[in-house]
């Protein structure tokens, strides 16, 4: 199997560190000494997996990983000196399949990718469907929600959001379940990021020309349906 990974990070001794053990595996390593050039590459190439470290100098780590999600499945490993929990539970929001703190083991960090890299090519196996309602297409191999032949530009816990909404039209989710099923247990945040979030997707909809609307159920939550 062919392996492709992009490391970007701005130190260069910790590059040519991960570079040596990666290379060891066989696999063949692209680097990035900011998040500019990291972007720059992912347009010109697929990669495996990325090791992505957040405190990037150009365009941050946390927008990289955003971008990579928006592009589809790409595993993202976070590589980052701020090992608070804080910085974790964001990283894991924003997509990261791992988070690893500096200093770290090299060899740790091959398991971890290779951990991954299982996971993905196991998940590539099962088929993944295309959910349409009204002209809301959910595509869930290629992680993108568009309307007709446009893409909505969403981030990763909208996508996630709208995603649970079009497997289940009609049904009514309280903002509780939404919390659970989206930010998961430890989420700390308050009922209004669900709002705020339902905001922006509603926003986004109406003018990408969506024929399905996110109801609001009094009391209760929220529902997508097709427009009366």
């Amino acid at each position: 199997m062919s392996v492709r990974i992009l490391v970007a990070d701005d130190e260069d001794h910790i590059r040519q560190l991960i570079r040596m053990y990666l290379t060891r595996e066989g696999w063949a390593v692209d680097e990035a000494a900011d998040g500019r050039t990291a972007l720059e590459l992912l347009d010109r190439a697929s990669y495996d997996a990325i090791i992505l470290d957040l405190m990037l100098p150009e365009v941050d780590g946390w927008t990289v990983c955003q971008e990579v999600r928006r592009r589809g499945n790409t595993p993202v490993i976070m590589l980052s000196a701020r090992n608070e929990e804080y910085d974790r539970i964001l990283g894991f929001q924003l997509g990261a399949d791992d988070y690893v703190g500096k200093p770290f083991s090299p060899r740790e960090l091959v398991l971890r990718i290779k951990s991954v890299l299982r996971r993905t090519h196991a998940a590539a196996g099962q088929p993944r469907p295309v959910t349409a309602v009204g002209n809301l297409v959910l595509d869930e191999a290629a992680c993108r929600i568009r309307v007709g032949d446009r893409d909505l530009n969403l981030t990763p816990k909208e996508y996630q959001l709208l995603a649970l909404m079009m497997r289940r039209p009609g049904q009514v989710f309280t903002r509780e379940a939404l919390l659970e099923q989206v930010w998961g247990y430890e989420f700390t945040g308050g009922r209004r990021t669900v709002d705020s979030h339902v905001q922006h997707l509603r926003e986004k909809m109406s003018a990408a020309g969506a024929d399905v609307q996110i109801e609001t159920v009094w009391g209760f939550g929220y529902r997508l349906l097709p427009q009366r």
